[in-house]
């Protein structure tokens, strides 16, 4: 219920009111369950005014997360219905793996955020700082009926939604760095894990995770040279705003649904290839290729539409698969 109450104070925060009567009204409840409700809102920081005789309206809102802040701004159909939110966990991936574990056939389109990760983690083992309140940290769980070997393309999928969501809130300039970073000015701002179980003959479930750079000031000095922060570009192009985490994460999961349900029809990026190229960083640039085989340097022109990383060399166009190689600029991290 304090999902629908923020939506409805929402709807009228133009500095009316919305009267008690009208609340009990539309969610068929009782005075004292609607004032229960506003309590409870108030006691995690929203400012709820009350005026007898007028009603209530929403004042200040904090930028928090959690389930009733994360689904009162959400659009989608079946995405993120539900949101599970953990003030912590180890890694948000690890738990959709649970909820997978234990939803059975169920648990499709749960998305799992957490306030602070323990144990975050990246491609390749790497750790992901995860400081409380600085970002947003969540997970999609997926039981998708798809080809093994289509679900690594879901990362792309992840990627276009992310880039889209932050330039629709925040109108910076957010850029693919393939297969699975967000970048802007140069800068990595997000980062994505996908991870599958599965059997011989098909996929059991898909998690894709994400962590994205929101609130903070300053990094660890390993990272300090590759890593920004949504509200650090924002103060450097002058804009003194505060990005709503809860806001954001609700666009960036409005995104997903549209691309992934375009995903499902062809179990390809054929129809999502020229609007991730557009957005990809790498493209005419000049790249190195870190290889097991050996590091080489070419021209990067695009994704196909399996996603594969176009790399022209002197001898021709190379593929390239996100799971067997890193890109790099041929001057540093992008």
């Amino acid at each position: 219920m304090k999902t629908e109450i923020l939506q409805m104070l929402r709807e009228t925060a133009d500095g009316s009111y919305i009267s008690g009567q009208d609340l009990c009204s539309q969610l068929g409840v009782s005075r004292t369950a609607v004032w229960k409700a506003i309590s409870q809102l108030r006691a995690q920081g929203y400012e709820i005014e009350a005026v007898q005789n007028r009603g209530y309206r929403l004042g200040a809102v904090p930028d928090i997360l959690s389930e009733s802040e994360i689904e009162s701004w959400l659009q989608t159909k079946w995405l993120g219905r539900p949101v599970c939110y953990l003030d912590e966990v180890d890694s948000t991936n690890t738990q959709a793996k649970r909820i997978a574990e234990e939803t059975g056939s169920e648990g499709h389109g749960t998305v799992v955020v957490a306030g602070r990760q323990t144990s975050g983690r990246g491609r390749r083992g790497r750790s992901w700082s995860s400081p409380h309140g600085t970002g947003i940290f969540f997970t999609i769980l997926l039981k998708p009926d798809i080809e093994i070997s289509n679900a690594p393309m879901l990362t792309l999928v992840k990627a276009l939604a992310v880039a889209g969501g932050i330039r629709e809130l925040t109108g910076l300039d957010a850029m693919i760095k393939w297969p699975n970073d967000i970048v802007v000015n140069g800068k990595k701002v997000v980062g994505i894990l996908t991870e599958l179980s599965a059997q011989i003959d098909y996929v059991n479930h898909i998690v894709v995770g994400t962590g994205i750079n929101v609130h903070q000031a300053e990094f660890p000095e390993e990272i300090a040279r590759t890593a920004t922060s949504l509200d650090l570009e924002l103060r450097r192009e002058g804009r003194e705003i505060t990005v709503p985490r809860a806001k954001l994460l609700a666009a960036v999961l409005g995104q997903f649904e549209q691309y992934y349900e375009t995903f499902l029809k062809t179990q390809d990026l054929s129809a999502l290839a020229d609007e991730y190229n557009s957005l990809l960083v790498n493209c005419g640039c000049e790249v190195r290729v870190l290889d097991p085989q050996g590091e080489y340097m070419g021209q990067a022109i695009g994704i196909d539409g399996r996603g594969q990383l176009l790399v022209e060399r002197e001898n021709g166009v190379v593929k390239i698969s996100s799971g067997e190689v890193s890109v790099r600029g041929i001057y540093g991290y992008v």
